[in-house]
């Protein structure tokens, strides 16, 4: 597991550690029980506080992402269907959201916005 953090970020670490991991299962390069590491392993590799550690893994169990087992350690939670669709939705309504605020700030007509979200969206990949 690859976390990559920036000091110069506008977002606390523990938000970044937060938002990679959850993009990580997002996209599934974690899947349901993949084991995470100890909070201490995570501040141990990433050179954070354990506090920040710890804030990172209650607001992924909070928001349902992972799950602590006692004496276990802590896994990717079985996912809901519906949760996922939910933030991904969530994600590209922020993504569009600065799309129309650039379109607004540039004076770019909305029907040519909306002609290049078509054009990328029906783009093979």
């Amino acid at each position: 597991m690859e976390i990559i953090l920036s000091n110069s970020a506008n977002k606390p670490i523990y938000e970044q550690i937060t938002e990679q991991i959850k993009a990580m299962i997002l996209r599934q390069e974690l899947k349901e029980g993949d084991a995470l590491p100890s909070m201490r392993g995570l501040a141990k590799d990433l050179h954070i506080s354990v506090i920040t550690a710890q804030h990172a893994y209650e607001d992924l169990q909070r928001d349902g992402f992972i799950e602590t087992v006692a004496g276990k350690g802590t896994f990717v939670a079985a996912q809901n269907r519906e949760f996922i669709r939910e933030e991904r939705l969530r994600a590209a309504e922020e993504k569009l959201q600065e799309a129309a605020e650039i379109g607004r700030a540039m004076d770019i007509p909305l029907d040519q916005l909306v002609n290049l979200l078509k054009l990328f969206y029906e783009e093979p990949q």
